[in-house]
């Protein structure tokens, strides 16, 4: 058992040279690992990060203005909507003053027609009953004529006149 012992006590026993050599190669293969592989990784790692967030922030950023230009485009379109409904409704305002304006100036020409018509009545009517004035002196003259060349009597006068009379009707 001893042979049995000796072998399990060679196992067991510490080799602290090896174990300090050990540990020197660990802590110069993390001093290494940290200057060539952590160092670059965590430098990706940052520039990654800081790209992200830049990203985020861009987006944030042009999200804002898209909200800012689509409140600015409703604003436009509801001014616009304002403006037409204001045209249109000055349209239909200037139509209907218009629209009484022709009606006036119709109003106001068939009033001067009418007074123009009723001019012309009145001369006509004035130019006819001068005319039949004349007329009517010219026939007292020749009935005077007549009369003064015959000698009527009062029947015979009579008879003249309704005749001269009839005549002057039937020349109407």
């Amino acid at each position: 058992m001893l042979t049995y012992d000796l072998a399990l006590g060679a196992g067991v026993g510490l080799n602290t040279g090896d174990i300090l050599y050990q540990l020197v190669i660990f802590l110069v293969l993390l001093a290494l690992l940290k200057k060539f592989a952590l160092g670059p990784i965590m430098n990706m790692m940052k520039q990654r990060e800081e790209h992200i967030a830049n990203e985020i922030t861009s987006s944030e950023e042009r999200n804002k203005e898209a909200l800012k230009l689509i409140e600015e485009q409703r604003e436009l379109l509801k001014q616009a909507r304002l403006e037409a409904q204001s045209l249109v409704e000055n349209a239909k305002k200037l139509g209907e003053q218009q629209k009484e304006e022709i009606i006036q100036a119709a109003r106001e020409e068939s009033g001067r027609l009418k007074d123009g018509a009723l001019k012309e009545i009145e001369q006509e009517k004035e130019q006819a009953v001068a005319a039949l004035r004349a007329q009517v002196a010219s026939l007292s003259v020749l009935i005077a004529s007549k009369v003064i060349e015959k000698e009527l009597n009062e029947q015979a006068q009579e008879k003249l006149i309704n005749d001269y009379i009839n005549e002057v009707g039937e020349g109407r």
